[in-house]
């Protein structure tokens, strides 16, 4: 019989942030995510195209604020989405929001998926702080929160293993600035 793995509890993702001292990396790798804090701004852009782009609104000031701040601590934030193309209508989305991503400082590259082939990648999107620890965030099919939501691992193989995926898919992703829709 299989016996049960207790994983560790995951800190709240400010916790991770305040902590980190280097860097804080994110590795996306889903066309669609339908969390709930998205999913309204996700249906309205449908709808009208429109989309909150402004780093002071309420829906973006916390995030802006909470990254400008680790990024004045000197940690450098990097983000790198793995894309199907043609790009799905969530990636179009998330690409026109990304003018925010980078107000607050975040780096952003992209990568379509076809040139990621030969890369080792995890199983899921995950955050790596310092090299040292990695959170996987884990999404039912549909795209929202599976339950748990969230798996902190410090397995040094685990660590090489998105540390080495980042870093490969990072050095062949397109900056933001370059990269269409």
């Amino acid at each position: 019989m299989p016996q049960s793995v207790e994983l560790p509890v995951v800190p709240s993702f400010d916790e991770l942030l305040s902590s980190a001292q280097r860097s804080a990396v994110h590795l996306e790798m889903r066309d669609s995510y339908s969390v709930g804090g998205e999913s309204s701004g996700f249906s309205r852009w449908k709808r009208t195209g429109e989309r909150d782009n402004d780093p002071n609104s309420d829906y973006w000031r916390p995030w802006v604020e909470q990254i400008a701040a680790t990024v004045a601590r000197g940690v450098v934030i990097r983000r790198a989405r793995i894309v199907s193309e043609p790009v799905t209508d969530y990636i179009r989305y998330e690409h026109g929001g990304t003018v925010v991503n980078l107000a607050s400082g975040e780096l952003v590259r992209w990568l379509p998926r076809r040139q990621a082939s030969d890369i080792a990648l995890p199983g899921n999107d995950f955050w790596a702080f310092d090299g040292e620890i990695v959170v996987f965030n884990h999404f039912t099919g549909d795209g929202d929160w599976a339950e748990p939501g969230k798996e902190l691992r410090t397995e040094r193989a685990v660590v090489n293993l998105c540390s080495s995926a980042f870093e490969a898919v990072w050095e062949r992703g397109v900056p933001h600035e370059k990269y269409s829709v």
